[in-house]
């Protein structure tokens, strides 16, 4: 595979978004050997950039730097799912009971915007810009809560959800649903009704973890 090159974005990063999403597939699985060498031929970048992504991916527990004899992937499990949306639930809780007393309009235009896109996305059926949106939806969450550590946490996993979040949404042939629940997340948290819209965000959540868990069953399968 040949990585086309972006606009605004790092090498290193664009080689980590593509190690990312096939350790997530299960493409590249637990265990396996991959070196700097085979991917900066693959990838036709220097080792610079294969460095940088690596040490990315260590970083968010993906795979496990031991040189001399190399870089192993870990991959993920039932385990590291459950940490990962576990701690997502209690960052975007904070962010949602912070967010909720936002009362200019103006403020909450992006996260309408966001909606949009997603009910647009829907309706053709666009698996890649419901993916994007859905994401600058929760963003929009943490940029709401006025905590700029909070929202630094949160973009520190955010590459890690987004490659979930491709895979996940995938499944769903019709995205309406999906784009609905996120209007009603939208709704409750601007009645500022705190208790219904920490459950609303629970659930939904809980069905993303859901998903992905019975991504990885079938993966083994």
């Amino acid at each position: 595979m040949t990585m086309t090159v972006k606009r605004g974005e790092s090498l290193g990063a664009q080689v980590a978004n593509v190690l990312r999403q096939r350790i997530v597939r299960g493409e590249l699985v637990s265990g396996e050997r991959i070196t700097e060498e085979a991917l900066a031929e693959e990838f036709e970048v220097s080792r610079g950039p294969v460095r940088d992504a690596l040490t990315q991916l260590s970083f968010e527990r993906l795979v496990r730097i031991q040189r001399p004899r190399g870089v192993f992937v870990i991959g993920l499990t039932h385990d590291d799912v459950d940490e990962l949306y576990s701690l997502r639930g209690a960052l975007e809780q904070l962010a949602l009971s912070r967010a909720i007393r936002v009362s200019d309009d103006a403020r909450w235009a992006a996260m309408g915007e966001a909606v949009r896109r997603m009910a647009d996305a829907a309706d053709s059926g666009d698996h890649a810009a419901f993916v994007e949106a859905d994401l600058d939806f929760h963003s929009q969450i943490y940029a709401l809560s006025d905590h700029s550590r909070l929202e630094a946490a949160w973009r520190q996993y955010l590459p890690t959800f987004t490659a979930l979040l491709d895979v996940t949404i995938n499944h769903d042939a019709d995205l309406h649903d999906s784009a609905h629940d996120h209007v009603v997340l939208m709704d409750v948290m601007r009645s500022g009704d705190a208790g219904r819209a920490a459950a609303v965000l629970t659930a939904h959540l809980d069905g993303a973890r859901d998903r992905m868990l019975s991504e990885l069953v079938e993966q083994t399968a």
